[in-house]
């Protein structure tokens, strides 16, 4: 996360240069009569990939950034393996050892975060540039240019996911041979449709009142306690696990950890698979509307440029 902050900063004010250009390529289909969802769907595609072609172009100027990435990764790992020994084996929550439970809630604990705060990052960084009040009026609706800003960083998150889980798995000896691919992307997808809704209601928190990072900062925090990525529930006292059925993460980490370290599978997932469908369904049209209505406020109120 502290990485992926210095790329998308020098990116800055690019997207509204990008989004303008786009728009321009797409006028002479708009004269030509083909209206309609053809020009939506090539406007999108062309714009998703301008902007992935621009993160993309950054990232290999930044290209010594993976590697650092890679080693602190690497050190995270290695420090948890350690503890884990330090543990002993006799500690074996939820039925697994420790090295594996704890390798899977911190990685997608982190890559979820991550996820939410690209949200966050993108309108701060616009704000900081001067360039929201011009990308918020191009002809793409507000809610889809956040979501595809936040694409390419989303991209990269999955990658250091599975570099991350990858190292783990196979460097340290952790068997993946019940690892049950379906379940794995069911609960992926589920907890990534989650994690964008809350980080959209921090993207609107930090256009409202500037305050989105430390909203985010806040849930983080308390998730991080709450949701069982370092150790089990049960270790909780019972109010505080009432309260973390009510956090999607947690629901997504048991789900994972269910499916890519005992082989669950669709069946016996029902449940998780229920409860982040759920709030997937509930939070996701709730933030974009969210999103869109401070976003009608700002402009009305002529705020769009105040940071």
């Amino acid at each position: 996360m502290s990485l992926s902050k210095p790329l998308s900063i020098a990116a800055g004010g690019k997207t509204a240069v990008l989004l303008f250009r786009v728009h321009r390529r797409l006028r002479g289909i708009r004269s030509a009569g083909l209206e309609g969802s053809l020009v939506t769907l090539g406007s999108l595609i062309d714009k998703t990939i301008a902007i992935l072609r621009r993160d993309l172009l950054i990232a290999v100027r930044y290209r010594s950034g993976f590697v650092i990435t890679a080693a602190g990764s690497l050190a995270q790992l290695a420090a948890f393996y350690y503890l884990a020994r330090a543990v002993g084996p006799s500690f074996r929550p939820d039925g697994l050892d420790y090295f594996p439970f704890v390798l899977v809630g911190t990685g997608l604990f982190s890559f979820l975060i991550s996820g939410m705060n690209s949200f966050v990052q993108i309108v701060q960084e616009a704000q900081q540039a001067g360039t929201l009040e011009i990308l918020m009026s191009t002809s793409t609706p507000g809610p889809v240019l956040l979501f595809l800003s936040a694409l390419s960083a989303l991209t990269g998150h999955t990658l250091r996911l599975l570099f991350y889980l990858g190292a783990g798995l196979f460097l340290f000896g952790v068997s993946a041979r019940t690892l049950n691919i379906a379940s794995c992307l069911t609960i992926l997808g589920l907890s990534i449709m989650s994690a964008m809704s809350i980080g959209i209601v921090a993207a609107a928190v930090q256009l409202a009142i500037h305050k989105g990072s430390a909203v985010l900062w806040l849930f983080s925090s308390a998730s991080w306690l709450t949701t069982g990525a370092l150790f089990p529930l049960t270790a909780l006292p019972g109010p505080v696990r009432a309260v973390a059925q009510w956090i999607p993460l947690t629901h997504s980490l048991q789900g994972m950890r269910s499916a890519l370290l005992q082989g669950a599978r669709l069946p016996s997932l029902l449940p998780e698979i229920s409860v982040l469908a759920l709030f997937s369904l509930v939070l996701l049209p709730s933030s974009l509307w969210l999103f869109s209505w401070t976003l009608r406020r700002a402009r009305l109120q002529g705020t769009l440029s105040y940071y």
